[in-house]
């Protein structure tokens, strides 16, 4: 019997167990452990509660779960609860799955004033992460600056823009629906450094901005390229290229009936953030593109006022103690998933953070050849029943996925009218739940 341990239940982390399932048939245990007592990671918490058929993926995860060879143990922090030597002493394979759940440094004068934010913390906060339940995010001033240019930066002016009743049918949970719903937030501001043709947005997200409610896009003719030059795009970049454009021609007459305006800043970075005691201002150099299409610095610079600074610039793994690490890329020093003997890793934690959810099936498949050419020979080692003693040793109260199940089910019990359910913030709620 093949004992495979996964650290993490995202999406990485049951597409590998999926992998396993179909590689090593009967042959093979494996365990999915989770800091948290809820499944799903990015699912969960990283994908916008307005995109729920995204979300829907998750049923998927469930017919692995609930499968005889695999188990969720929730509830279980490694590093705290369990070392990753006492795991590899358990298990013939340990697999990293952690994702990429800190927020990229935003490395600028003033990043640490009252009011900054990494999406990962304000994503977290309207999504339900335990982690960042307590926010509090300043939505009392007129202007938000949002530094980035992907999809996650429009998430989060998305959420910012919508009315309360444009969040029916989605699961955000109730401390930020009330919190958005007294916002007085009218401008926001998105910065990138570089121009529309080198954005990281998709179409269906961008087109998302032209029909919102009390919001209107808004960009500046002067910063779009000759249009002839989108032919070179492609096909992806140039729908999203498409939308700038008809953003761009959206007549003044259309925006008198919105009360909140989404800015493209284009060929703009940020070089501080400026306050007494809490955010006041960003303070913004004008970039143009080289030869190489890299952006650099014009020395022309203009200030921003606002009362909140988001920055989506991008995410980074945790360290973990005995796990070497590239902090140069944020993610587990790795050849082609391998770490050391019997350690791997897998999705974000592999790569970085780049690609889709779906990015992280032939990624989990790829990591289990790769186990497989390693384990040839099974050691035979403990396994479920070892990391069991241990646990139960060190009192750690486990979640298991019949225990998953009640929480959800008391998340939907409590769920307010038009929500697929209302979640669970404090761990200790949770925990209440699965019992």
């Amino acid at each position: 019997m093949r004992h495979i341990a996964i650290i993490g239940s995202g999406p990485a982390g049951y597409y590998t167990a999926e992998a396993a399932q179909k590689k090593f048939r009967d042959d093979v245990r494996v365990d999915i452990i989770d800091r948290l007592p809820v499944p799903f990671g990015l699912i969960r918490f990283g994908v916008a509660p307005d995109h729920q058929s995204i979300k829907a993926v998750a049923g998927r995860y469930e017919k692995v779960a609930l499968s005889d060879n695999v188990r969720f143990v929730g509830n279980v922090t490694v590093g705290k609860d369990v070392s990753i030597d006492e795991l590899q002493t358990l298990y013939d394979a340990v697999i990293l799955a952690t994702g990429a759940p800190n927020d990229r440094p935003l490395d600028i004068a003033g990043a640490d004033l009252p009011g900054v934010f990494g999406s990962a913390a304000f994503v977290g906060w309207y999504n339900g992460h335990p982690d960042y339940a307590d926010l509090r995010p300043p939505l009392d001033g007129r202007h938000v600056v949002i530094v980035g240019n992907g999809n996650v930066a429009l998430d989060v002016a998305r959420i910012l823009s919508k009315t309360r009743a444009e969040f029916d049918g989605s699961d955000i949970v109730s401390h930020a629906l009330d919190g958005l719903d007294h916002s007085a937030v009218e401008d926001i501001t998105i910065l990138g450094r570089r121009g529309p043709h080198q954005i990281a947005m998709t179409p269906k997200e961008l087109g998302e901005l032209a029909h919102l409610q009390r919001a209107t896009p808004r960009v500046d003719k002067d910063d779009l390229p000759d249009i002839g030059e989108d032919a070179l795009l492609e096909p992806g970049i140039r729908k999203s290229v498409t939308h700038l454009r008809e953003f761009a021609a959206i007549p003044e007459a259309f925006r008198a009936d919105k009360v909140i305006s989404i800015n493209f800043d284009f060929f703009a970075a940020p070089v501080a953030i400026e306050g007494d005691g809490k955010v006041k201002r960003v303070r913004v150099e004008r970039m143009r593109l080289d030869d190489q299409y890299r952006s650099v610095g014009t020395g022309e610079s203009y200030t921003i006022d606002c009362s909140m600074v988001i920055s989506c610039i991008g995410y980074q793994t945790p360290p973990i103690d005995g796990v070497p690490y590239e902090h140069g890329r944020g993610r587990f020093a790795n050849l082609d998933g391998r770490i050391l003997p019997g350690l791997y890793c897998v999705g974000w934690a592999r790569r970085g953070p780049s690609g889709t959810i779906g990015t992280n099936r032939p990624d989990g498949y790829n990591i289990i050849d790769t186990v497989a050419e390693d384990m040839a020979i099974s050691a035979n080692k403990d396994g479920r029943a070892g990391l069991d003693a241990l646990l139960a040793l060190r009192k750690v109260d486990i979640v298991t996925f019949s225990d998953w199940k009640k929480i959800e089910e008391a998340e939907i019990a409590r769920a307010r009218d038009g929500a697929p359910r209302e979640k669970f913030v404090r761990i200790e709620d949770m925990i209440a739940a699965s019992h």
